[in-house]
């Protein structure tokens, strides 16, 4: 079942036209099965087998908005500023050069923010897109293109949606500690290859500690389950497939508009560890609330 009412159209798939016909026996049978005591015509015939056997992509490729923006996009704001917070709660993090800190907050951010959506167990569902709305994000990306350190925008469709969700369900079905929340994170965190980086090496050693770490709780916690760290290691690699644009124009920019995402979070970012609000944190919620 799609998690959007699906709109009566004529499919376009390029495969309905490279199947065969349908044999004389399919023929016979469908006018005895679908005949009523009217004629039946080789067109219907045919529009019956297509709708029956046609795995069709079609809707995977349509273009989908969150069905609730309002609550998903505060939840999903909520858990990335949860996650920067993170990255500065940690010495190690905050005692890297800045340019260093905002080159790992730059790669890392979208698999670390997918973990806490996960951590948080938000769910969220989407709907397709009004014309209108597709229009629009089309116009508005094209004359804003280069304005933000992101890739060619990705629309958000069913199938990059479903790859999220995918994700998400993996991660659900490992039932993770929080530890091995935290491991993960810091093994994502500390990335030594994103180019660039003044200090790789240190960087390096920092994954390899959240990578032993990761391993010890597994062992510690799921002592009889010896598949678990290559379970756990598949779904870090699917992590880093998701792109930035498919997480920004799906969870946040109902919300920001063209407003600079990744300025935003260095704003957070470089407020440090707080335990009340920063003025970059309530100019995040202002966006939200708008």
């Amino acid at each position: 079942m799609h998690p959007f009412e699906e709109d009566q159209h004529e499919c376009q798939c390029p495969v309905l036209e490279e199947r065969s016909p349908p044999t004389i026996l399919f023929s016979i049978l469908s006018r005895k099965h679908y005949g009523n005591g009217s004629m039946t015509t080789a067109a219907d015939i045919r529009r019956q087998y297509s709708l029956s056997h046609h795995n069709c992509h079609c809707d995977q490729r349509r273009t989908v908005c969150l069905k609730d923006p309002e609550g998903v996009c505060q939840a999903a704001s909520t858990v990335l500023v949860k996650t920067i917070r993170f990255m500065s709660s940690l010495p190690s993090f905050r005692h890297l050069p800045q340019r260093d800190q905002l080159a790992l907050l730059y790669h890392s951010w979208v698999p670390l923010f997918v973990l806490g959506l996960a951590q948080e167990h938000t769910e969220f569902e989407v709907t397709a897109s009004p014309a209108n709305s597709i229009l629009k994000r089309i116009l508005l990306n094209t004359s804003d293109r280069g304005r933000e350190m992101e890739e060619p925008t990705a629309m958000p469709t069913l199938a990059n949606v479903h790859k999220i969700k995918a994700c998400l369900h993996r991660l659900w079905n490992l039932d993770l500690s929080p530890k091995e929340y935290a491991y993960i994170k810091g093994a994502l965190l500390f990335n030594p290859d994103v180019p660039g980086l003044q200090a790789p090496e240190f960087i390096k050693s920092l994954q390899q500690e959240a990578h032993r770490a990761l391993h010890e709780v597994i062992v510690t916690l799921h002592p009889q389950d010896q598949g678990r760290l290559l379970r756990i290691l598949l779904t870090f690699s699917s992590l880093q497939t998701i792109p930035h644009s498919l997480v920004s124009e799906l969870f946040f920019r109902p919300v920001v508009g063209q407003a600079d995402l990744f300025q935003l979070m260095r704003e957070i970012l470089s407020s440090g560890t707080v335990t009340r609000s920063t003025a970059a944190e309530r100019e995040w919620s202002k966006h939200c609330q708008q």
